[in-house]
């Protein structure tokens, strides 16, 4: 059986659907709630042979601060005022990376400025406050060391609330597993000293597997540094403009300059109000990827190849893919603005490279934080849903921490997690050892980690190390993944892989779950796991994965209609 594919097709104002080009020169606009905005391929950073990407920082990396505006409306002049004056004294340096921001007074919302564009690449990412409990990360220096025993750049930088970004100023994408050299290419864009020049994006869960066609754009990683992007702060928002040449990568200053002028005449400078309630939208298709007999078999097989004594399995995560096909096109902005009321204590992100889908999600789970060279991680596992009353919430919650099944479950990624960042790190420490989460609809079982790495440049070795994690993929991580090769039936992509952004001196990764990938049709791709340990009961999980589903299944009944639940051999047909 095929797996779900998202529909190629697009919205035409007669109902039916046609197929869009794939040639950055089709202009055509879509009718109704999709634009088909022009795309432009400024230079792939990771596009070089191994000499170029091997090189180091390119030549000037800086950050140019303009007068304050009071209203992001009045930011945009000035920043196309600036590009042009830099247009008319061009560095010298070949290479180099020039952010130029605009302070706005007000706070503005990032969510409803992304709205307003019509540019394509684009991304979002919005941070989650930092836990009650977290472990203190002033390790041996404190948390503002630079590496070198010294404090950091003067003062703290203000960390953004939201940030959202449009066209790419460099984007990083390569097919192949994503690699020291590609981590080096994407590094030397971003200073140390330029806490806001960041490259965003996503991972593949599995690198090694083959890519599906509603991924391929994706390719094995994808990241861009935005051209334009909107920073949200607490009190106040930033409007900044980067620009990005070099001339080994066959992108000159004078390409980089047209294209961003280019962009530039498209950003809207008025945010759109966004409906963060409902979608208003109706699903008039539902099929799952494997279906219920299916997921039953596979769990089955899982759990005799976990109860085999002299196989070293404990844990395998089986996901499902979710296949909804509604009556309107769903904006993933939109979809991303509802997301966001539910997202307390949780990551929000958007991923659209120019000619692909859009992944969209509200992730739960840090992979890593790093600042300097401190670390912070945390362990996730076990789920139940919210309570309906106090009484209720507590109760099942307290379910939740005496259950032997989750406690295993989660002792297994907590003490995996702790092995792993003590092989790169120092002073490893886990407080508290086993807490309660609690999101919107679901309450985990967590702990938080905290350590420190030898030298920033171990920043690779946390990511390749800390990915997949058993949350994700199971233990041993080798054996988990072939299994799950072995038995999923659909291209998992980005869905459980890192997302989030590179910096100079701080980085910071969720875990992909709790997320969806967006055509330009009427079809949603939903995606869900359950963890699979000694006790699991088949049917439990899979109620476990209607739960994880539920924020986005909510969203999209917007009108109480019949749903056809196909669990069908029509998987792999285009709509």
């Amino acid at each position: 059986m095929a797996p779900p594919r998202l529909s190629s097709s697009v919205c035409s104002s007669g109902g039916r659907l046609r197929l869009p080009s794939t040639s950055c020169a089709a202009s055509a606009r879509l009718v109704g709630r999709w634009v088909r905005p022009s795309c432009s391929l400024p230079m792939n950073g990771c596009a070089a042979g191994a000499g170029a990407r091997d090189r180091g920082a390119v030549g000037v990396r800086e950050t140019r601060a303009l007068p304050a505006a009071p209203a992001a409306r009045d930011a945009v002049g000035q920043l196309r005022a600036a590009v042009a004056a830099l247009e008319a004294d061009p560095p010298a340096s070949p290479s180099g990376i020039i952010r130029i921001e605009v302070p706005v007074r007000q706070r503005g919302d990032a969510v409803e400025w992304l709205h307003a564009q019509s540019s394509l690449p684009r991304c979002f990412f919005s941070a989650r406050a930092p836990l009650p409990e977290w472990p203190s990360l002033a390790i041996r220096g404190g948390s503002s060391s630079n590496g070198n025993g010294a404090v950091g750049f003067g003062e703290e930088w203000q960390q953004p609330v939201s940030v959202a970004g449009v066209g790419s100023a460099v984007f990083f994408r390569g097919t192949e597993p994503f690699s020291l050299r590609d981590w080096r290419a994407i590094k030397r864009f971003l200073p140390r000293d330029c806490p806001l020049i960041r490259a965003y994006g996503a991972i593949r869960f599995d690198t090694t597997s083959d890519h599906s066609v509603e991924w391929e754009e994706f390719g094995s990683f994808y990241f861009i540094v935005p051209q334009v992007e909107f920073n949200e702060f607490e009190e106040s928002s930033v409007l900044a403009t980067t620009i990005a040449w070099d001339d080994s990568l066959s992108w000159t200053w004078h390409d980089a300059v047209n294209s961003l002028q280019s962009t530039l005449q498209k950003i809207s400078s008025c945010p759109v109000t966004v409906n963060n309630s409902t979608l208003q939208t109706t699903i008039l298709n539902l099929n799952h990827v494997p279906t219920k007999t299916s997921w039953d078999l596979a769990v089955t097989k899982a759990l005799q190849m976990i109860k085999e004594k002299q196989r070293e399995l404990v844990k395998i995560v089986l996901a499902r893919c979710s296949r909804y096909i509604t009556d309107t096109c769903i904006d993933p902005v939109e979809l991303l603005a509802c997301l966001k009321v539910e997202g307390q204590n949780a990551y929000q992100f958007c991923i659209q490279p120019p000619d692909g889908p859009a992944f969209v999600g509200n992730s739960p789970e840090q992979l890593f934080h790093r600042k300097y060279l401190n670390i912070s991680s945390e362990a996730l596992a076990g789920t139940r849903a919210r309570g309906k009353t106090m009484a209720d919430d507590f109760q099942i919650g307290q379910d939740l921490l005496l259950s032997s099944k989750e406690d295993n479950e989660f002792t297994i990624v907590r003490d995996s997690i702790k092995k792993k960042l003590e092989m790169i790190c120092d002073d490893v420490v886990v407080h508290p050892s086993k807490a309660l989460r609690k999101l919107p609809r679901v309450q985990h079982l967590s702990a938080q980690l905290a350590a420190r790495i030898r030298n920033e440049g171990d920043e690779f070795d946390i990511l390749n190390t800390l990915h997949p994690s058993p949350a994700v993929c199971g233990l041993p991580t080798k054996e988990a993944r072939q299994f799950i090769q072995d038995y999923e039936i659909f291209d998992r992509g980005m869905y459980a892989g890192p997302v989030g952004w590179f910096g100079g001196a701080e980085s910071e990764f969720a875990v992909g779950i709790r997320s969806a990938l967006l055509g330009k049709g009427h079809s949603i791709l939903v995606y869900a796991g359950a963890g699979i340990v000694e006790g699991t009961n088949p049917s439990f999980e899979w109620d476990e994965l209607d739960l994880k589903a539920s924020q986005f299944a909510k969203l999209l009944r917007y009108q109480e209609q019949h749903i056809c639940l196909q669990e069908a051999e029509n998987m792999g047909t285009v709509i």
